[in-house]
């Protein structure tokens, strides 16, 4: 094997180790978070326990539907902006993918922005191995790391992580999961983890406001998909928390909050059911729900305007014709 060969393998083994060595076990911190979520008097719980490796692979179809209009839009806007995002983002950086999932989307940019690194990270674990496993079949000259991290409070980026032009990308409108207040101290952590000077930057997909038929069909398909990946998540909350969740005490509800400029997802009770955990026990009447998940939409102003606030500086934008969708780009001011 060529010394560069040798190298690339070296350091691969040697960041897949560090993150290891990394990972901290907090099953008991999770199961104190949802135990308090579920004991609110409007029951909720993060988005984030949606991707285990099924409900991963169940967006993975949902991404395929017609009427989940954001992930053709947003690949359509790179289509037909590769060259001038390449030119705003640079080449040669450290390209950080957050809830990178099947990497499909980063692995779109690679041919113009020719990262020296490429780091994907999300919480499910198990299917990001995968993933990155096949990616780096077809770009061995890039190198790789993955880690399975839930960064939705916390960004703590371990040593094996390259601090020179970090890049991170944020696609598919995930952004839209936080609150607008926790949205900017996410936008804020990111800043952190970027070095002074203009040296590292995001790049973020973002969903617009638009018509509220459309959005609703969006979270909720004729084929029942949405349904199925929300109702998931009952059976990830079984294996992490104890509790005895029956999917079939449940049915998915989306609906478009205007008020709030969110689509909100949740878990309605078909009947009068009580869930028994280690310790806790809540009982739910026929009609009451457990929030599951919020999607934001925002103006371009509006978002322009939180880059800003959160220490990101000359934001640029792509859009598709509708409007429906936006990729930004800022630097870190």
């Amino acid at each position: 094997m060529p010394i560069n060969d040798l190298a690339v393998a070296w350091e691969r083994e040697r960041s897949v180790r560090i993150a290891q060595e990394e990972t901290i076990d907090t099953s008991a911190e999770i199961r104190a978070e949802l135990a308090a979520g579920l004991m609110l008097s409007q029951a909720q719980t993060s988005p984030k326990y949606l991707y285990d490796v099924l409900g991963s692979k169940l967006f993975e179809a949902i991404c395929e539907l017609p009427e989940y209009y954001p992930t053709r839009t947003e690949a359509a806007i790179v289509d037909a902006n590769l060259n001038e995002i390449a030119r705003s983002v640079g080449r040669g950086s450290t390209l950080i993918d957050l809830g990178a999932g099947n990497c499909a989307k980063a692995a779109r940019l690679f041919p113009e922005l020719r990262p020296a690194q490429y780091v994907a990270i999300d919480i499910s674990a198990d299917f990001l191995r995968d993933a990155v496993s096949r990616l780096r079949e077809r770009f061995p000259q890039i190198a790789m790391l993955e880690l399975g991290l839930d960064f939705s409070s916390t960004l703590d980026l371990p040593v094996g992580v390259r601090r020179e032009k970090r890049l991170f990308f944020y696609p598919g409108s995930s952004i839209g999961n936080f609150t607008p207040d926790e949205a900017l101290a996410f936008l804020r952590r990111i800043r952190g983890e970027c070095r002074e000077g203009h040296d590292g930057g995001i790049l973020i997909g973002v969903d617009l406001v638009k018509d509220k038929r459309v959005l609703d069909e969006a979270y909720d398909d004729a084929l029942g998909v949405t349904a199925s990946f929300n109702l998931n998540a009952l059976l990830h909350i079984n294996r992490l928390l104890g509790t005895d969740f029956n999917v079939r005490d449940w049915r998915h509800h989306a609906e478009f909050n205007a008020q709030q400029s969110r689509i909100e997802m949740h878990l309605v009770a078909r009947r009068d059911v009580s869930v028994v955990w280690a310790g806790g026990v809540r009982h739910f009447a026929e009609g009451e729900s457990i929030h599951t998940e919020n999607s934001y939409k925002y103006t371009p102003e509006r978002f322009a305007a939180l880059l800003e606030e959160a220490g990101f500086a000359r934001p640029r934008s792509w859009t598709d014709r509708d409007q429906w969708f936006m990729l930004c780009h800022a630097q870190a001011a």
